[in-house]
């Protein structure tokens, strides 16, 4: 798997959302997740709230925003295998985007 371009990066990273996946994903056990579990982490970062108290409206929102925007764009530049069918997510690890993803996400999540 090739090493994304800056260009690639800064546009992957441009949106919060997509900063959200890739720092989660990053951390989760074997780069595997679903798209209910990286909602529910983006629902709880967004609002810096419990996801019980969230509206379900706002879930299904995101949970859109993920399917048809971001993981999409995730997989086109090789970051992730998506399977918008079964809703299970792949990472396969990039260094360079986790390394600004990290410094991003110090700043802007919740403690």
């Amino acid at each position: 798997m090739s090493r994304p371009s800056f260009d690639d990066i800064f546009g992957l990273l441009s949106e919060r959302r997509r900063r959200y996946a890739i720092h989660y994903l990053s951390r989760t056990p074997d780069g595997a997740a679903t798209l209910s579990d990286l909602v529910e982490q983006v629902v709880a970062w967004e609002t810096e709230t419990s996801p019980n108290d969230v509206p379900d409206d706002y879930r299904r929102r995101i949970e859109a925003s993920l399917h048809h925007t971001h993981l999409p764009k995730l997989a086109d530049a090789n970051i992730i295998d998506y399977d918008a069918r079964s809703e299970s997510i792949r990472y396969w690890g990039q260094p360079v985007l986790e390394e600004y993803a990290e410094h991003v996400a110090a700043m802007e999540l919740p403690e």
